[in-house]
């Protein structure tokens, strides 16, 4: 995956709550941070090894706690505004290579949903370290990487792609974490479109959850299809070249975080498809692929298929 060198970024798509600013001019590899993926999978594993915790919470978002509210924690974009300027500064940056990634996604919707009668609303990207507060309850780092439609927004710890590897064994680059931050925004996609307002199944195989991150999925394939062509808000295009062996990462990724996947070799057990709230590795991967191979959002009708793969 290539940036475009002289594309403009805009860091006002995200907030950084880190306290400390960024990284400037490395990759980001502390150890610890989210055990999950495009979702609070933590929770899922807590309720699955009989730690507590509810396993029927939907993936891609917290469980939503009434009343509560995001608070006043202050972001500090400073580090960010000097350090992010470009495209240049994204192929040389983790940090940088985010907020191009976040501003690529939300172009790309903002034009999508252009003459749908869905007007697309920006949702900030929130950076924090640890934990923060956010529309939806305390979010931590080890819920990885959540959508909150309370306070329409995304939370990422960083530290995050460190533990794609050491604990998922997972592919961590560039491009899959684009993977991961455009699941995400599907999430936010689906949130204005009125998808989320029609749950009711929460665990299962064919239940309402797995249908909204295998949408998720798809609708991070049909931004991956679209991404070298999507212009920032200087016309540019912001993302030059995507390569085959980017997309297989992100496919490799999807059947890491699968789960069945995951109740095997996280939970240590064998997969039980009731508690399945996110969808298989292989549905997953499916999914993705279907996004990508077609770049168009309405083949991504999981709620209308009889099959999910």
């Amino acid at each position: 995956m290539r940036f475009n060198r002289g594309a403009r970024l805009d860091t006002s798509q995200v907030r950084d709550r880190r306290g400390g600013g960024g990284f400037p001019g490395g990759r980001i590899g502390a150890a610890g941070g989210g055990l999950g993926l495009v979702g609070v999978i933590v929770a899922v594993i807590i309720a699955m090894t009989g730690g507590g915790g509810d396993g029927s919470v939907a993936g891609g978002l917290l469980e939503q706690l009434g009343g509560a509210s995001a608070g006043n924690q202050a972001a500090d974009n400073s580090e960010l505004e000097a350090s992010c300027r470009t495209g240049a500064d994204a192929a040389a940056n983790d940090d940088c290579a985010v907020v191009a990634i976040v501003n690529s996604v939300q172009a790309y919707w903002k034009s999508a949903l252009r003459g749908s009668g869905t007007a697309y609303t920006s949702s900030p990207t929130v950076f924090y370290s640890g934990s923060t507060s956010t529309g939806c309850g305390q979010g931590s780092a080890s819920m990885g990487p959540f959508y909150c439609p309370s306070d329409k927004t995304v939370y990422i710890d960083l530290s995050f792609w460190n533990d794609l590897e050491t604990r998922f064994g997972a592919d961590a680059s560039t491009f899959t974490q684009a993977y991961v931050i455009a699941h995400e925004y599907g999430h936010h996609v689906q949130d204005l479109l009125g998808t989320m307002d029609t749950m009711t199944t929460r665990s299962g195989p064919e239940s309402d959850s797995v249908r909204l991150e295998l949408q998720a999925d798809c609708f991070a394939g049909v931004w991956a299809e679209h991404a070298s062509t999507v212009p920032g808000d200087d016309g540019q295009v912001l993302i030059s070249d995507i390569t085959d062996a980017d997309i297989e990462g992100a496919v490799e990724t999807a059947g890491r975080i699968g789960d069945d996947w995951i109740q095997a070799h996280l939970g240590g057990r064998n997969p039980d498809p009731s508690q399945y709230t996110h969808g298989t590795a292989a549905q997953r991967q499916t999914w993705f692929r279907t996004g990508y191979s077609t770049g168009d959002a309405n083949r991504c009708d999981t709620f209308g298929a009889t099959d999910l793969g």
